[in-house]
């Protein structure tokens, strides 16, 4: 996500903008170019539905849309059976032409396009390369059968031409040939392969606990007898989930050895190259800081063991704790595709695009790159969920002046950052509120940050009847108003009285502003008060970078506070603390530490209860609650409200802070 202070706006970025060919935006001005520009107005699109097509089919739409987007937004997507991108094509205003059979665009469009980048199937990241490659080329990334089969010329071919067990080779060659090609508005992490599942897979159910476990009470090696999978031919599949998938606390596993008739043939922690071997599929997971492999809600992850030929007995052995779901079969359950999604922006952008995870030599070249762009340089896409993860990530991100846009799952970009749509800059009225001893409960669910989130899961909470029962602040992107209009413009038109929309982390752009250099965190906060001004906003929603011991945040302090208070509209800030216990007024902007209770309306409301024993009901007591977006909904919070009788009032976070801020100042 690029920031910069307005010389740097207005020289760099609009070069940027400028030698790409793109349409900016009418408003947009010298001094203030856009951060993530659109391609001109959509007025026809060509749609299909690509949902049911293999990943190598929507690598090559999806790459051929950039390039014709980047001309004119014409082409347009669904990519999943839930239709999240049907249900904003009419928002879209352009004429609409259905097709029936997507592959015959292909022949329809595919004089736009100078041909084809042939990635390696043999060496997955070659799929990044190739999508760098078809920026700069005006080309669409395929495969040799697929260029041949459409008819696309050959422009280069990166079979045989990497190494595929050396990452790092393959990235530093990119950036050492391609980047000084590329835009350096934008820079984007993609993964360069998914996983499908396959259909139709039998399960065995080895074990479960039935009980809500968060504490790891139940930490055991628990040995589980896989001799009955020994029938089939491609090994073993292993499979780890959440066995209640509501509150974030699933299986957790610390170390694996497997046996066979005795003997030992595997033994690995989590996170380490021994593990590597086994790990069929693991990017529905995430590495904890105890060295444990954890999967919570309705992610997974695989192991995958062959045992030798003759084998009567396999045992395996496993370190396990929480709210596991341990099932085992002999097919192999997902298939390994392309990754296709949000390259038509990368490719209309020119942006190099690479996958590195945070930590170890990989994390060094991340901070290479890092380094070659301006403060406040957009990071478009995401993290792998290696030890370092999204924490670790983010925090690269921040110390180099990179703030992140989770948007490794957005689709149509190209459309949705060129539709016209009135995004209001009102502050919604606020409530009348009178100060009483009371507790004062302001609700926030989160994810806001996420332009996928608000592209997909949001629109599907959002449009639940329920919403409205109960006062609730929702976090959105304020980066919406460029990279999709429309999205944030639908959700500021149908709110009701009860809906409050603010900033997800920490502003424009997911960042940790105590990770940023001293001289640089004024830009971030200046392009963040940029943005809140433009839609509205006068809350945020904040993370910022971990303790030292990994185990907790560390609170804004004043120099954080008086940055963001100097150079934005915001009357507060609802900082990420999990427990709760966190409020202060650092230079005078009122701060208060989220409190979040697990699980869902009633055990939600006792672990309310709990929280404020002590409290002797004369003063106001004020708490922000969190929560959870995946696993909630406006039917959760409608409850939720039933149940929360006195002493407790639920107020839009607006309201909330009003009270807060006359309590601290009487205080004062």
């Amino acid at each position: 996500m690029v920031s910069r202070r307005t010389f740097l706006r207005a020289n760099g970025l609009a070069l940027a903008a400028g030698g790409l060919g793109i349409a900016l935006p009418a408003q947009a001005t010298a001094a203030a170019a856009p951060l993530l520009p659109g391609f001109g107005r959509p007025t026809r699109l060509d749609f299909a539905d690509v949902s049911t097509l293999h990943g190598d089919d929507q690598l090559l739409l999806t790459t051929l849309q950039g390039v014709v987007n980047r001309r004119r937004p014409r082409l347009y997507f669904n990519y999943g059976p839930e239709n999240y991108d049907t249900a904003w094509l009419d928002g879209t205003g352009a004429r609409i032409t259905r097709h029936d059979r997507p592959l015959d665009l292909i022949a329809r469009y595919r004089g736009e396009a100078r041909g084809a980048i042939l990635h390696d199937p043999a060496v997955p990241d070659s799929v990044n390369v190739a999508t760098t490659l078809a920026g700069l080329e005006n080309a669409v990334a395929a495969t040799a059968e697929q260029a041949a089969e459409h008819g696309f010329t050959v422009l280069t071919d990166l079979r045989g031409r990497f190494d595929p067990g050396d990452v790092l080779a393959t990235y530093r060659w990119q950036l050492e040939n391609l980047f000084p090609r590329c835009t350096k508005a934008l820079l984007s992490g993609l993964p360069p392969t998914r996983t499908v599942r396959v259909e139709d897979v039998r399960w065995r159910e080895v074990a479960r606990e039935t009980e809500r476990i968060r504490d790891s009470s139940n930490r055991q090696v628990r040995t589980f007898d896989l001799s009955q999978e020994l029938t089939g031919q491609d090994g073993v599949y292993l499979r780890f989930q959440d066995s209640l998938g509501d509150d974030g606390w699933g299986a957790s596993v610390g170390s694996v050895v497997v046996k066979a008739d005795g003997t030992q043939i595997a033994s690995f922690t989590p996170g380490t190259d021994a593990e590597t071997p086994y790990l069929f599929d693991g990017l529905n997971s995430a590495i904890g800081g105890d060295a444990n492999r954890f999967a919570d809600g309705g992610n997974y992850f695989i192991y995958r063991f062959t045992a030798p030929a003759g084998t009567r007995q396999l045992l395996v052995e496993v370190d396990l704790w929480n709210q596991f779901l341990v099932t085992a079969t002999t097919t192999a359950p997902t298939r390994v595709e392309p990754f296709p999604y949000f390259r038509d922006y990368t490719v209309a952008m020119r942006a190099m695009v690479f996958w590195l995870p945070p930590s170890g030599e990989t994390g060094a070249l991340l901070d290479e790159i890092l380094s070659e762009v301006r403060p406040t340089t957009p990071y478009a896409g995401w993290f792998s969920n290696d030890v370092a993860g999204e924490w670790g990530g983010v925090d690269r991100a921040s110390q180099h002046a990179v703030e992140v846009v989770p948007a490794d799952y957005y689709m149509n970009a190209t459309v949705h950052a060129g539709v016209q749509a009135r995004v209001s800059d009102r502050v919604r009225p606020r409530p009348r509120t009178t100060l009483r001893d009371r507790v004062y409960l302001t609700l926030t669910v989160g994810e806001g940050d996420n332009i996928q989130y608000c592209q997909r899961r949001m629109r599907q909470i959002w449009d639940d009847p329920a919403r409205g029962q109960v006062p609730t602040n929702w976090t959105v992107s304020p980066l919406l108003a460029e990279i999709g209009p429309a999205l944030l413009a639908y959700y500021q038109r149908t709110a009701t009285d009860h809906d409050l929309l603010i900033a997800g982390p920490s502003g424009a752009g997911y960042t940790y502003p105590g990770s940023w250099p001293r001289d640089a965190l004024d830009a971030y906060t200046a392009l963040t008060g940029r943005f809140l001004r433009r839609t509205g906003m006068d809350l945020v929603y904040a993370y910022n970078h971990r303790n030292a011991a990994g185990d907790g945040w560390v609170a804004f302090d004043e120099r954080i506070a008086a940055s963001y208070r100097k150079n934005t509209p915001l009357r507060g800030i609802i900082q990420s603390w999990e427990t709760g216990d966190l409020q202060a007024a650092p230079a005078g902007l009122p701060l208060i530490g989220n409190f979040s209770p697990q699980g869902k309306a009633q055990e939600y409301r006792d672990t309310l209860v709990r929280h404020i024993e002590g409290w002797d009901g004369g003063r106001p007591l004020f708490i922000a609650g969190a929560v959870n977006a995946w696993n909630w909904a406006p039917g959760d919070i409608a409850e939720l409200g039933e149940l929360l009788g006195d002493p407790f009032e639920i107020v839009r976070g607006d309201a909330f802070f009003e009270l807060l801020g006359e309590v601290m100042n009487n205080r004062a």
